[in-house]
């Protein structure tokens, strides 16, 4: 029996890696395409796979089951729906845009095809995040009151090529806040619910050859919670802590550490679990085996259409505080 066929839209540095983790899972053939020759001469010949430069006659082929879109941000939203209507289950890169517009229509073109479409917020197969989430829904701990996530990287180092990619524009979804903070927002949206309102500060301060924020600290508020984010892209660990706080106990979780634990009243230090460990691109890799069970009909631990869409509306509401000093209300923003 033939493998359904994926097709890779947009062979950058996020799409080279979903297009050889998807290869990984062995239950897919992929296609991948670009605008770029040199690019796709590169893709084809290191993974052995057919290639086009053109992606809409790919979509409207009929040879695919599914695209993944990794193109610049703001062209998301009119692939994805163009994909639709063809009739392809679709996993579209975050951020899902830089503004609303079309986002109505690309819903409606969603129910209409009946197809699956995910965002690839990859936090959600993180294992110290899903087994944290999990306890949480168990409520042993009462709702979560207050979470703070702080985070940090050399981001020069672990990607040295950011000032020549999307990276360097917040018009491609580059900066901070739309590539690095958001996954984390996402994920606490996941927890806490949607973010109601933001208070936002952001600068550049040290990442050299851009100039879009590089640090940031953000104060959200949900409907029952407060969260804090502090996050900056050149100190020298890599690190990632999550806290939620309880009234009965604390959850937390060391990203760096594959780690997460609980601390309850009465104890005298946190009560560790260690996750399975991850090789190289795992997380990457679940997350292509999730989008698969969910075109076959399965429960798949993704980020669905409509929360991509809350945590587009988190993102434009941290940089319009940003430029207007004032708090934001997430549902305000267009």
């Amino acid at each position: 029996m033939s493998l359904p066929s994926l097709l890779i839209i947009g062979c950058g540095s996020i799409g080279e890696r979903h297009l050889r983790c998807f290869q990984r899972t062995g239950r897919t053939s992929v296609t991948a395409t670009d605008t770029l020759p040199i690019t796709l001469a590169r893709v084809g010949e290191t993974y052995g796979v057919r290639t086009s430069d053109d992606w809409l006659g790919e979509i409207q082929s009929g040879r695919h089951t599914a695209a993944v879109i990794c193109t610049p941000a703001s062209s998301h939203v009119e692939i994805a729906t163009q994909a639709l209507a063809a009739g392809l289950h679709v996993l579209i890169e975050k951020p899902l845009s830089q503004s609303l517009a079309g986002i109505a229509e690309l819903l409606a073109a969603r129910e209409r095809s009946g197809r699956q479409v995910a965002l690839a917020y990859v936090y959600h197969t993180f294992p110290p995040l899903r087994e944290a989430r999990a306890f949480l829904a168990e409520n042993k701990l009462g709702p979560v009151l207050q979470a703070v996530v702080t985070s940090g990287q050399p981001f020069h180092r672990l990607r040295p090529a950011y000032a020549k990619t999307y990276y360097r524009d917040r018009r491609t979804g580059g900066g901070a806040i739309q590539d690095a903070l958001t996954h984390a927002a996402n994920w606490i949206e996941s927890v806490l619910g949607p973010t109601e309102s933001v208070l936002c500060d952001c600068a550049h301060l040290a990442l050299p050859d851009v100039e879009v924020e590089d640090t940031v600290s953000i104060a959200a508020r949900h409907a029952h919670a407060h969260c804090h984010y502090s996050l900056n892209q050149f100190q020298a660990p890599n690190e990632s802590y999550l806290q939620l706080n309880a009234a009965a106990g604390s959850i937390r979780i060391e990203l760096h550490r594959q780690r997460w634990g609980t601390f309850t009243p009465g104890a005298t230090d946190w009560e560790w679990r260690p996750a399975a460990p991850t090789v190289q691109d795992g997380h990457f890799t679940a997350q292509a085996n999730a989008f698969i069970d969910q075109i076959e009909g399965r429960a798949a631990p993704l980020c669905s259409l409509e929360a991509g869409v809350q945590t587009l509306r988190f993102n434009l509401a941290a940089l319009a505080s940003a430029a207007s000093g004032a708090r934001v209300g997430c549902a305000t923003v267009s």
